[in-house]
């Protein structure tokens, strides 16, 4: 199915997105491991790993809507030294992504694509729930303050 090719440029950026998030949270992921927080590097590669699967969604409606999937493209990584760092940066990485998916939703409900606004929804709800998540964690660090936190952390 022929689609729209302003719709499908967009789709390309939220690609970018997806695949520059996949890569910084990928290295938090390890850093953390590095460091010995187990509970953070799992939770932080399970938020890459759902990362992955929204870009392969985005792959797959790009084909489908007849448009070429660019992969090469990344955003620029903020790679955080410390774990409130890291946490920080990934949060303004959320906060983009959500941003992003709801002027697409907006623009593919204009162009009358509503598959590709039921199938965005379901991601931006995945994105919310990260910044629900690293806000949370934000807070625990602000309250019980970083090595309390860290000590959580710890397999």
């Amino acid at each position: 199915m022929k689609g729209n090719e302003n719709l499908i440029q967009s789709l390309n950026a939220l690609l970018a997105d997806e695949l520059t998030a996949i890569n910084q949270y990928i290295v938090h992921s390890e850093m953390c491991a590095n460091w010995g927080y187990k509970k953070l590097h799992e939770a932080i590669e399970k938020r890459a790993i759902v990362e992955m699967k929204h870009a392969e969604a985005l792959i797959g409606r790009i084909l489908f809507l007849e448009g070429q999937p660019i992969v090469s493209n990344l955003n620029k990584i903020h790679i955080g030294p410390d774990v409130e760092a890291q946490h920080r940066a990934d949060l303004e990485a959320e906060y983009g992504a959500v941003r992003l998916y709801n002027d697409v939703i907006r623009q593919a409900s204009e162009a009358g694509d509503n598959g590709t606004r039921e199938m965005l929804d379901g991601i931006l709800r995945n994105e919310e729930e990260h910044v629900d998540w690293l806000e949370a964690q934000l807070d625990q660090i602000k309250q019980m303050g970083i090595q309390n936190y860290l000590v959580e952390q710890l397999d």
